[in-house]
């Protein structure tokens, strides 16, 4: 299946579908607390999408019921928001959303803390998002989806961590999920070459403990070893500049999240 490189006005809609993404993550993002449920945090991204141009990216997309995925502690991908569902002090909770605008998808995931968290839980927090600034830094035309993997493996097992094998970060474009896939793991100097036009939705998703994966059901993925997973992911674009993040305001600086 071929790549596609996108142009500059593709990635301009792209960056406006981003910008919904941001602005509705760093709502939900400041509003965890302990207490509330994951199904709240789907009502509060109802709230914030309504009358906006566009749909959310998730809900019906191979039958998936909700605008969020909302992963809590050892769950690393595609929790599905529950009111049943109540975070606690010391969880940290994944909240995973995409928008498609003008028939452009953006996707965009943070991983919060619930009120305070142990030390280690922070550091796994710290290293992941670390691990997706580093990604992004190496998406230059010219290096390779290995480079990529690369950084993101190289920083997390430095930590003590375990980078998620079984998902992996994607192409974006007029469809959700496109080529190139891109693993959190690799070897320099491999893989596909990074051109002008190529986004990519780059997603370290690392364990505390193995990377081993279990499904509890047709959707929600966890470790196999019951240690807690981190998971941050932005849209990024290769352009002859550099890496542009779409899932966030163009003046925006510092670490992705």
């Amino acid at each position: 299946m071929a790549i596609h490189l996108r142009s500059a006005e593709e990635i301009e809609k792209m960056h406006r579908a981003g910008l919904v993404v941001h602005e509705v993550l760093t709502a939900l993002k400041s509003s965890v607390r302990p207490g509330m449920t994951t199904m709240d945090l789907e009502n509060l991204a109802e709230e914030k999408i309504a009358g906006r141009p566009g749909h959310p990216a998730f809900k019906g997309y191979r039958g998936y019921p909700c605008l969020l995925c909302t992963s809590v502690n050892s769950e690393i991908v595609h929790g599905i928001p529950s009111p049943k569902r109540k975070l606690k002090e010391g969880d940290i909770v994944s909240i995973d959303f995409g928008m498609e605008v003008e028939g452009y998808y953006a996707d965009s995931a943070v991983t919060v803390p619930v009120g305070r968290i142990r030390p280690e839980l922070q550091k796994l927090l710290d290293v992941t998002r670390d691990s997706l600034d580093r990604a992004i830094e190496t998406m230059c035309p010219g290096n390779r989806l290995g480079d990529v993997g690369y950084a993101v493996q190289s920083l997390v097992e430095q930590n003590g961590f375990s980078v998620v094998r079984e998902f992996v970060g994607h192409g974006i474009g007029t469809k959700m999920h496109d080529e190139p896939n891109l693993p959190n793991y690799g070897e320099p100097g491999r893989g596909a070459r990074l051109q002008e036009g190529m986004v990519i939705a780059v997603e370290p998703m690392v364990n505390a403990g193995g990377h081993e994966v279990r499904m509890r059901d047709e959707w929600v993925a966890e470790t196999a070893d019951g240690s807690a997973s981190a998971h941050f992911e932005h849209t990024v674009a290769v352009t002859s500049n550099g890496p542009r993040i779409l899932t966030r305001p163009k003046d925006m600086t510092g670490p992705s999240w």
